[in-house]
C-alpha cells in the first residue's frame, strides 16, 4: 500500500509540472511511472487525490497564492482586512496594482490549471456518478470565484481538448451554466444519498453524500441570489428550487464546508496574514480593518475577541487600520493596530450556515421569493449560527440590541480618521421598515458572517450596495481618477498576458462581453441593482 501511495504522489506532481510548463495544455493522459488506475484507486487514494486538487483551486494551499487571493485582494475590497506593509507602492486597495497582485485567479498554475487537470483526471479515472456529481460541485465552488473577480471569464469550453486559453463566456452565461451544473449534481446525488463513498477521498466531508448535496443546494442559492437583480426570473426559480428540495441547504454548522487538514503551513491565511511581523504582536503584512471594526465595535459585538487580536493603542482594544490610505510604517505605527486572530491549525470555511440562513432572509424580506420561512425568522437564524460557529455567548442580548450602531473611525494616529456615517442601523429586527433597510440589516449581519470569505462578501457590497465602507483618502486612491472612492473598484483587471497568448479572445471578451473598459472601474453583470 505505501509503494502504492508513493507512486500517487509522484504521479499527481509529475501532472502539475507538466501544467505550469506546457500552459495551454492539461497533459494528463499517461504514467511514466508505471502505477495503474487500479493500484491508485485503492482506499480512494487517486479519487482523494484529484477532489483535493480541484478543491485546492478554492481557495489554495500555497500561502503566496492565498495572500493575493484572499488577504490582498478580497480582504481589502471586502472592507475585512488593511494592507499593513509601507514598502507597497502599488496595491489593489490603492487602486493602482501591478499586474503581479491582479491575475492570480486567472492566470496562475496554481488555480484554473489545478482545478481542471483534476477536474480531467477524475473523470478519466472513475465513472462513479456521485464523485462525479462532487467533482462538479467543487469546480463550481472554485470558478464562480473567479468570473467574480473579472465578469466574463473563460468557461464552458475550458478543459476541452486539453485547451485552457479558449473562447469567454459573458457572466450571464457562466452563472446560467454553473446553476445548471449544481442542479444536475443534486438530481444525480439525491437518489444515491445514502451510497457514501470513501472518506479518505474526501476532505471536506469524509464521502458523506448527502453532506454534499446540501453544499450544492447551498451554493446554488448563493449564485441565485447573486443574480437577483441582473436575471430576476432565474434567481426566483432557483432559489425557489432549493427552497422546497427534499434535502436541503445547510441547517447547522455541521453543514459547514471548510478544511480542518493542512500541510506543513497550516492555515495558508495564517501565514500570510503574518508575513514581516517584526517584533509586533498584532498582525504582519495585513490587519483588521477600521470597517469591520466600526461596526463591531458599535454593536458591542462579542464575536470581536474569536476575531481579532487586541491593539496595542493606549485605551483601544479593537482598533482596525485604514485601507486605502499612504500606509504607515510598520515598525512604528502599523504594528499598533488589531490583528487577525487566526492559527495555523483554524478551519479555512469555502461557505457556513450562517451565510444561507441570510441567503434566505434576504430573498423573503426583498424579493418575496417563498423560503419556507419569515425574514425574521432566517435572520435571527444566521446571528445565532454565527455565535455558534465562533463559540461565543450572548446572542439573545444582541439580537434584542436596538439602540447601538456603527461608529465613526478615529484613526489613534490621526492622519486616516473617517468621521462619515456608516450605518444608522442597529442590530435588532423591525417588519415595520422599508424593503431597503431590510436589505442594510441583513447584509450587514451577513457580512460579519462571513468574516473573512472577502470575495464573496465584495460581491454582495457590489451587489447590494451594502455594508457601506470607508472610502479610500484623496491621497490613497491612485488610480489617476479611474476608480471613484465612492464607488469602489468593481472587477479585477484582465491579466496582461492574456493580450498576448489568448488575444482574439480576450479583445473579444472586452469588446462584446465586459460591458466597459478592462479597467477597475467597470460594474459587473450581477452590479445592476442602481442602474
Amino acid at each position: 500500500m505505501k509503494k502504492n501511495i508513493i507512486k500517487g504522489l509522484v504521479l499527481i506532481t509529475g501532472l502539475l509540472a507538466a501544467v505550469a510548463c506546457t500552459g495551454n495544455y492539461l497533459e494528463i493522459n499517461s504514467d511514466p511511472y508505471g502505477a495503474s488506475n487500479e493500484e491508485l484507486e485503492r482506499d480512494g487514494y487517486i479519487v482523494r487525490s484529484a477532489l483535493s486538487g480541484i478543491a485546492n483551486g478554492v481557495i489554495s494551499p500555497d500561502v503566496n497564492t492565498t495572500q493575493f487571493t484572499e488577504c490582498l485582494l478580497g480582504g481589502p475590497m471586502a472592507g475585512y482586512l488593511a494592507d499593513a506593509n509601507a514598502g507597497w507602492a502599488n496595491t489593489i486597495s490603492n487602486y493602482n496594482p501591478v499586474d503581479g497582485w491582479t491575475n492570480v485567479l486567472l492566470k496562475s498554475d496554481k488555480v484554473i490549471p489545478v482545478i481542471y487537470t483534476n477536474y480531467n483526471m477524475l473523470h478519466q479515472v472513475t465513472q462513479d456518478p456521485v464523485i462525479l456529481a462532487v467533482g462538479e460541485i467543487v469546480k463550481v465552488a472554485a470558478m464562480h470565484r473567479v468570473s467574480d473577480v473579472y465578469g466574463p471569464i473563460p468557461y464552458t469550453k475550458i478543459g476541452k481538448d486539453g485547451k485552457i486559453q479558449v473562447e469567454y463566456d459573458s457572466q450571464e452565461v457562466v452563472y446560467t451554466t454553473m446553476i445548471d451544473e449544481l442542479s444536475e449534481a443534486i438530481k444525480v446525488l439525491t437518489p444515491n444519498r445514502t451510497n457514501n463513498f470513501s472518506p479518505e477521498a474526501d476532505i471536506i466531508y469524509g464521502g458523506v453524500t448527502e453532506k454534499w448535496i446540501r453544499l450544492a443546494n447551498s451554493l446554488k442559492l448563493r449564485l441565485a441570489m447573486r443574480i437577483s437583480y441582473s436575471a430576476p426570473e432565474l434567481s426566483k426559480k432557483a432559489a425557489e428550487e432549493v427552497a422546497h428540495d427534499e434535502i436541503g441547504t445547510f441547517l447547522s454548522n455541521e453543514d459547514n464546508a471548510k478544511i480542518t487538514t493542512f500541510g506543513v503551513d497550516g492555515n495558508p491565511i495564517n501565514r500570510a496574514v503574518k508575513y514581516n511581523m517584526g517584533d509586533a504582536t498584532t498582525g504582519g503584512d495585513s490587519h483588521a480593518a477600521a470597517d469591520i471594526l466600526c461596526y463591531m465595535n458599535g454593536y458591542n459585538d462579542p464575536r470581536r475577541s474569536a476575531f481579532f487580536t487586541e491593539s496595542t493603542w493606549p485605551g483601544r482594544q479593537y482598533v482596525g487600520l485604514r485601507h486605502g490610505i499612504i500606509i504607515p510604517q510598520h515598525s512604528t505605527i502599523g504594528k499598533k493596530y488589531s490583528g487577525v486572530k487566526i492559527s495555523t491549525d483554524t478551519p479555512l470555511y469555502w461557505m457556513n450556515a450562517a451565510e444561507v440562513a441570510f441567503l434566505k432572509a434576504e430573498a423573503v424580506a426583498v424579493f418575496n421569493y417563498d423560503m419556507g420561512g419569515s425574514a425574521q425568522e432566517f435572520y435571527e437564524d444566521g446571528v445565532r449560527l454565527s455565535f455558534e460557529q465562533w463559540g461565543v455567548s450572548g446572542v439573545e442580548n444582541y439580537l434584542n440590541d436596538g439602540k447601538n450602531k456603527p461608529q465613526s473611525y478615529i484613526d489613534p494616529a490621526g492622519s486616516n480618521t473617517y468621521e462619515g456615517t456608516l450605518s444608522n442601523l442597529s442590530v435588532k429586527w423591525d417588519d415595520n421598515v422599508d424593503v431597503e433597510e431590510k436589505q442594510e440589516r441583513i447584509m450587514i449581519q451577513k457580512w460579519i458572517a462571513n468574516w473573512l470569505l472577502g470575495i464573496e462578501s465584495w460581491s454582495d457590497i457590489r451587489r447590494t450596495g451594502y455594508p457601506k465602507i470607508i472610502p479610500a483618502t484623496a491621497s490613497g486612491n491612485k488610480s489617476n481618477g479611474v476608480v471613484a472612492s465612492s464607488l469602489g473598484a468593481g472587477r479585477m483587471p484582465y491579466p496582461r498576458d492574456e493580450y498576448s497568448s489568448n488575444g482574439e479572445n480576450i479583445q473579444s471578451a472586452v469588446s462584446t462581453l465586459l460591458g466597459g473598459p478592462d479597467n477597475m472601474a467597470t460594474e459587473l453583470w450581477f452590479a445592476c441593482k442602481n442602474k
